[in-house]
């Protein structure tokens, strides 16, 4: 199979989807929860008819909660509101409890703004931290790659691979805060640095057979040796990533809505990286380095 004459419209492609992620995720930004933000995110549900928003938001105006948020969710309703103690929190689900009965309270959580601003400095530390040990690791995993080819070029394709399908994966879903009120929390960090994980593993097994490669070559080319190491390793590199995909489409299916945006992260960054294993970091690497003969 000849995949270097896909090198152009590829990178064409991965430009426009770049630009597009990048441009939504500075207009739309994304929608923090409560992990980041602080406060309080309560969801209920009710066995009886569900009250109307109104009506909700009314009842917890009478606790002096003004700025409580309420929105309808599938078979209940989900309240935004301040940082709540576990007395208020108690006090406060007692009166509802006798004013809507049916009702059941399924999720509770309370994080004050500072442990949020502590949590998003720490996920973002978490980040770049991940990054630097990625680029550190092919460096050093590749340090005796045959000259005149640098490990160091391997390690910046691999990083902007990650990169291409990290902000992907963000942009989508700052199009779907904007437009659906999804927010990302922990939940969502965990799933990037998941994705980090996974793509860098399935760059390193088609970047390995090009080192194998490079080392008994016989004459080819570069990019001769980058185009027999995909089609040895496309097989390998389809089927994980399929079995992987497959058991993320069954947790959307059925996991619930507690998981169900982790999942869906999961599955467009391991469906990008899959496609940035083959797509970018190889055709990156063939543009990094010249065109010699063994």
């Amino acid at each position: 199979m000849i995949f270097l004459k896909y090198k152009i419209p590829s990178f064409i492609f991965s430009g426009i989807l770049l630009i597009a992620s990048i441009a939504a995720i500075v207009v739309f930004g994304l929608k923090l929860g409560i992990d980041f933000t602080g406060g309080t995110l309560w969801e209920f549900s009710f066995d009886a008819d569900k009250p109307s928003t109104a009506d909700f938001r009314s009842a917890f105006q009478s606790f002096g909660l003004n700025d409580a948020l309420v929105q309808p969710s599938q078979g209940g309703l989900i309240v935004r509101t301040r940082e709540l103690d576990e007395i208020k929190h108690q006090e406060v689900l007692s009166a509802l409890e006798n004013s809507f009965p049916g009702l059941k309270e399924e999720r509770f959580d309370s994080i004050g703004p500072a442990i949020g601003a502590e949590l998003k400095q720490k996920a973002l530390s978490a980040a770049v931290l991940a990054v630097i040990g990625i680029l550190l690791y092919i460096a050093f995993a590749f340090r005796k790659i045959p000259k005149p080819y640098s490990s160091w070029k391997f390690s910046m394709a691999t990083i902007i691979a990650l990169v291409h399908d990290v902000f992907i994966t963000i942009g989508i879903f700052a199009v779907l805060g904007r437009f659906y009120n999804v927010e990302i929390g922990l939940p969502f960090v965990a799933a990037i640095l998941t994705i980090l994980g996974y793509s860098v593993n399935d760059t390193v097994v088609v970047f390995d057979r090009v080192r194998e490669n490079l080392l008994r070559r016989f004459g080819k080319s570069f990019g001769e040796v980058v185009e027999n190491s995909l089609n040895q390793t496309l097989v390998r590199s389809i089927i994980t990533s399929l079995l992987v995909l497959f058991a993320l489409l069954a947790i959307l299916l059925w996991g619930g809505p507690t998981i169900w945006y982790f999942a869906l992260a999961l599955l467009i960054g391991i469906g990008f990286g899959t496609y940035s294993s083959i797509f970018v970091a190889t055709f990156l690497l063939t543009s990094f380095h010249p065109e010699k003969r063994g």
